[in-house]
C-alpha cells in the first residue's frame, strides 16, 4: 500500500456488515471477537467512523480475512458493470460518475449487484428481441440466453473467489489415500476406478470416439478417453469422473448454495466444480502454494513440477484463497482469435467487459501471434489501477480435418505484487501501457486503435479535422 493510500480514511461499513452476516454473528458477538464495543462497531458499519489500522489487524487476526479487501476500493468488476449500465442511453442523462457508483457499491453492495444484474437482464432481452426480429426476416444470430447463463456461472465463481474448501479437502484426501503423484497419475487413477467403481479405462481412436474427448459408459462400465488427449489430460479426465462418482452430494450442495436460476447454469456450474476437484487432486493446495512461493510464481517451473498444462497452472493460481494460507490474488482470462472470452476468473481484481471485444493494447491479443511464449506487460486502466499481465498463446489439437485451436491466456494481478513474481523482473522499470476494459467503457482520447466511441460521451463531428482516433467526443 502506498503512503497516500495509508493516509486515506477507509469507510467499509457495508463490507464489515456483510462479513459479520456471512459468519452468522450478531453485532455484539462480532464486536467481542474484534475487541470493540458494540456501539463502535455499529458506527463502523454505518460508515460514521473510518476503519482504523487497529480494526484491520483485528479483522485479520479474528476472522482471518485479507485486509486488502477493506483497504482497496470496491470490487472492480462490479464498478465496471455499474459504469456500463450508467452509460446506457436509457440512463446516460443521469450523469452518474465513477465516484458516485463507487459510493453506491460500497454503501449498498447487494443493491448495486442487483442493479447490475437488472441491467444485464435488460440487455439480454434487447439482444434476444433483436435476434428474434432478424430470424423472422431470415437466418440470423441465436438468442442471447446462453450468454446470460455463462455470465451467471462466472459471477457465482467470482462470489466464492473461485475457492472451495470442501473440494480442496476431498482432493487432498484422495491424493494421500491412493498415493497420487505427477508421474503415476494415469496408472493410479485407472487402477482406482477399476477397483473401487468397476470402471475400466480405455483410450480409443478419434474416429471411434466420434469427436468426443470423454464418455462414461455406465452400461459397459467403461471410461472411454480419446487418443487426442495428452497423457496428462487423460489423468485429469479420470479425476473429473471420480468427482461425479464420489462427491455427488457435495457437488449438489455447492451448486444449490450458488442460487443459480437456470437449469443449464446449475449443470455448467456443477461441471466446473468437478473440474476444480480434478485440478486440486493434481496440484494439492499446500504443496502447490509452497512451490509457487519458492519459485516466485514461476509458471514454467510449476508446469514441470506438477506435469500439467500452462492453462491448468494459471487456473490453479486463481484458487489460492485458503484462510491463513493465501497465495497472490490473480485473475485469469482466455480468449480465442476473434476475442471471444471462453474462460474468466477474478472479476474483483480485474474488471472485464461483459460484451464486445477487449482492448487491443493488452498483450493478451499479442500472445495469439506468438504461441508458447510468455509476454509480460505492465498496464494502467482508465481508473489509474496498475496491473501486471502474463499472456501466452496456446495451440491445442482439434478433431481430424480441422485446423489447430489457438487461444490466448492471460494471468495477472495488481502491480503491487509484481516484485514477488519472477516473470515481472524484465519489466520492473517499464512505464505502464494505457489499456482499457473495452472501447465503449474507455474515455481515453486520441487512441488510434479505438473501434467505438465511449458510451458516456457525445460524438463531436468535424469535417475539417481528422485525428489519430476515428472518433472525437466531448469531455462530459
Amino acid at each position: 500500500m502506498s503512503e497516500n493510500q495509508a493516509l486515506e480514511k477507509i469507510f467499509a461499513g457495508a463490507r464489515l456488515r456483510r462479513l459479520r452476516r456471512e459468519r452468522g454473528l450478531t453485532q455484539a458477538e462480532a464486536a467481542e471477537a474484534l475487541g470493540l464495543s458494540a456501539s463502535y462497531l455499529n458506527l463502523l458499519e454505518r460508515n460514521q467512523r473510518p476503519v482504523t489500522a487497529r480494526v484491520l489487524l483485528a479483522l485479520a487476526d479474528s476472522f482471518d480475512v485479507d485486509v486488502r479487501a477493506f483497504a482497496n476500493e470496491s470490487d472492480r468488476q462490479l464498478i465496471a458493470d455499474l459504469q456500463e449500465a450508467a452509460a446506457d442511453p436509457v440512463l446516460s442523462g443521469m450523469e452518474m460518475d465513477r465516484m458516485e457508483l463507487s459510493e453506491f457499491a460500497d454503501a449498498q453492495p447487494r443493491a448495486a449487484e442487483a442493479f447490475a444484474r437488472l441491467f444485464h437482464a435488460f440487455r439480454e432481452v434487447n439482444a434476444a428481441t433483436a435476434d428474434l426480429a432478424t430470424r423472422m426476416s431470415g437466418p440470423g444470430a441465436t438468442s442471447g440466453g446462453p450468454g446470460a447463463v455463462l455470465e451467471s456461472v462466472r459471477d457465482a465463481l467470482d462470489a466464492r473467489q473461485n475457492h472451495f474448501p470442501e473440494l480442496e479437502e476431498a482432493a487432498e484426501s484422495l491424493a494421500q489415500r491412493i498415493g497420487l503423484k505427477p508421474r503415476n497419475r494415469d496408472r493410479v487413477l485407472s487402477d482406482y476406478l477399476q477397483s473401487q467403481h468397476g470402471f475400466t479405462v480405455r483410450v480409443l481412436d478419434e474416429e471411434i470416439m466420434a469427436g468426443a474427448r470423454r464418455r462414461l459408459d455406465f452400461h459397459g462400465r467403461r471410461l472411454l478417453l480419446s487418443e487426442a488427449l495428452a497423457p496428462g489430460s487423460r489423468a485429469f479426465h479420470m479425476a473429473v469422473v471420480l468427482a461425479t462418482l464420489e462427491l455427488g452430494d457435495t457437488l449438489d450442495a455447492l451448486t444449490e448454495e450458488a442460487k443459480l436460476d437456470a437449469p443449464e447454469a446449475k449443470k455448467l456450474y456443477r461441471v466446473g466444480l468437478a473440474n476444480y476437484f480434478a485440478g486440486a487432486a493434481h496440484m494439492p493446495y499446500a504443496a502447490f502454494l509452497k512451490h509457487a512461493e519458492e519459485t516466485r510464481y514461476d509458471i514454467i517451473r510449476l508446469q514441470r513440477r506438477f506435469e500439467v498444462s500452462y492453462e491448468q497452472i494459471c487456473h490453479r493460481l486463481t484458487t489460492l484463497q485458503r484462510p491463513g494460507a493465501r497465495g497472490l490474488p490473480f485473475f485469469m482470462i482466455r480468449v480465442d482469435a476473434a476475442g471471444n472470452v471462453s474462460k474468466r476468473f477474478g472479476g474483483g481484481i480485474m474488471p472485464f467487459a461483459r460484451a464486445g471485444g477487449g482492448c487491443p493494447k493488452w498483450n493478451l491479443y499479442d500472445a495469439l501471434r506468438t504461441p508458447e511464449r510468455i509476454l509480460a506487460q505492465r498496464f494502467e486502466l482508465p481508473d489509474g489501477a496498475s496491473m501486471l499481465s502474463l499472456a501466452r498463446g496456446q495451440v491445442s489439437a482439434a478433431p481430424a480435418g480441422q485446423p489447430p485451436v489457438i487461444h490466448a491466456i492471460a494471468l495477472g494481478c495488481d502491480w503491487e505484487h509484481a516484485a514477488r513474481i519472477v516473470h515481472a523482473d524484465t519489466i520492473a522499470e517499464a512505464e505502464p501501457a494505457p489499456v482499457g476494459i473495452a472501447c465503449r467503457l474507455c474515455d481515453r482520447e486520441n487512441c488510434a486503435q479505438r473501434a467505438f466511441p465511449p458510451m458516456n460521451r457525445k460524438l463531436v463531428l468535424d469535417a475539417h479535422m481528422l485525428r489519430a482516433s476515428p472518433y472525437a467526443f466531448n469531455e462530459d
